[in-house]
């Protein structure tokens, strides 16, 4: 079963993949501590209560962000980084395209939060890419900024769609985008999702 991160990338990234061809992805994740364990989600609590109690990280994560999910290793990533680099291409059956990330642990229960820019190979309208989202199985477009409805943890609790909104050309790159992605981890990383993004990729043509 897939990475929880790499789930709710890969199912805005694959659609886009088959329109406009992906050169080169960049992701940041802002992830829940429920994506460690019970352990982090009761430090998390113990800390909100100041309650001295057992440690699932290196240091407090009430009201922090540590730039670590996972060990480090040699190159300098996490472990968690790079399978967010190395899975999207292995479930999408395609190497031809580079990406790169860097994950963070932020204090929220549940969700996990990316921050995604993508350059492709072709030029694309925003009108059709996000009425090629609106219309992907198991994606929900929530991109109505200005009336503030965009995706957040809060709302994607206990849901198992993946939720994209923010959805902007990047000003200072060709055929390149911002969007935001966010997902129930604890629903999106469930072992029924290894069954779900086969049936859907299948569907797609992307394998």
């Amino acid at each position: 079963n897939p990475n929880c991160s790499t789930i709710q990338l890969v199912m805005v990234l694959a659609p886009l993949h088959r329109a406009y061809g992906l050169k080169r992805v960049v992701v940041s994740t802002y992830q829940s501590v429920s994506g460690t364990g019970l352990k982090a989600v009761e430090q998390m609590e113990n800390e909100m209560k100041g309650v001295e109690g057992p440690m699932a990280y290196a240091y407090p994560i009430h009201r922090n962000a540590l730039p670590q999910c996972d060990v480090f290793l040699d190159n300098g990533y996490t472990k968690e980084e790079m399978k967010l680099m190395t899975e999207p291409k292995k479930i999408m059956g395609d190497d031809s395209f580079q990406l790169t990330a860097t994950a963070v642990r932020i204090p929220t229960a549940g969700g996990h939060s990316e921050s995604v820019n993508i350059s492709f190979n072709r030029d694309f309208d925003l009108a059709e890419v996000r009425e090629i989202l609106a219309n992907t199985p198991g994606v929900v477009l929530q991109d109505e900024p200005q009336s503030g409805i965009y995706p957040m943890p809060l709302t994607a609790h206990d849901k198992d769609e993946v939720f994209v909104g923010r959805i902007r050309r990047d000003e200072t790159l060709p055929n390149t985008l911002n969007c935001w992605i966010v997902a129930d981890n604890l629903r999106k990383g469930a072992a029924t999702n290894a069954i779900q993004i086969a049936e859907y990729i299948t569907a797609q043509g992307l394998v």
